[in-house]
């Protein structure tokens, strides 16, 4: 019977176990590799949108069309204060912007104001009648009554479409004479809107004067509007 010496059985058994070394080695690579499989599987994952996501632009455009809805049809109602937003005065802010316009910057000719002045009588009238009503002692916050002042120019913003179009029509007398009433007409309406949103959060005694610049800052846009000639 042959027998192994003490060195050649250590020898033996050293390469068993390296043998079973390699095996663990070899699941550990393939425990690694499913991992990696795994992650890969995530960050594919991740890219697909979650529908959350695709609804909530769609829930914010429904809000600014009521908000719209609102001012077309005014009424003492807190809609507008309650679910602020900016998103309807600067598409409106915008879009009256766009089309008061003139011509090119360096022409020679008066045809009206730039994108830019426009956009900064908007704001700064709105920000100046908003800091008014706070001196004044207003309840509503600044952001509230940004939120009237801007959705309440929508009338306006019908106003000028709507001589745009007489204007392509008709740019005599009866064309201006169209165009005065509908200007005059919204004004009204936009002055109105406003008031019936803010009256409430004024005090009795000083509803005037924060009425006052409101008037102004409406009669400066329909000013614009009705004077605008392309």
């Amino acid at each position: 019977m042959m027998t192994l010496s003490p060195r050649r059985r250590s020898t033996a058994v050293v390469r068993d176990g390296g043998g079973g070394g390699g095996g663990g080695r070899r699941g550990g690579g393939g425990r690694r590799s499913r991992e990696a499989a795994g992650l890969a599987d995530v960050s594919i994952s991740e890219d697909i949108p979650v529908e959350g996501e695709i609804t909530v632009p769609m829930r914010d455009l429904k809000a600014v069309g009521k908000k719209f809805v609102h001012v077309m049809y005014p009424k003492k109602s807190s809609a507008l204060l309650r679910d602020w937003d900016l998103w309807g005065p600067l598409i409106l802010c915008v879009l009256l912007a766009l089309m008061l316009q003139g011509g090119a910057a360096d022409s020679t000719e008066d045809r009206g104001p730039q994108f830019a002045e426009v956009f900064v009588i908007i704001w700064f009238g709105a920000v100046v009648i908003t800091l008014n009503s706070k001196l004044l002692g207003g309840t509503i916050s600044f952001f509230q009554s940004l939120c009237v002042l801007g959705y309440c120019i929508l009338p306006l913003t019908v106003a000028l479409l709507v001589c745009r179009l007489v204007l392509i029509a008709n740019s005599g007398t009866a064309g201006f004479i169209v165009r005065l009433l509908v200007v005059v007409t919204m004004f009204g309406w936009s002055t109105l809107a406003s008031t019936a949103f803010l009256a409430d959060s004024q005090p009795p005694n000083r509803k005037a004067l924060v009425v006052y610049p409101i008037f102004l800052f409406y009669f400066v846009i329909s000013w614009m509007i009705l004077t605008f000639t392309p």
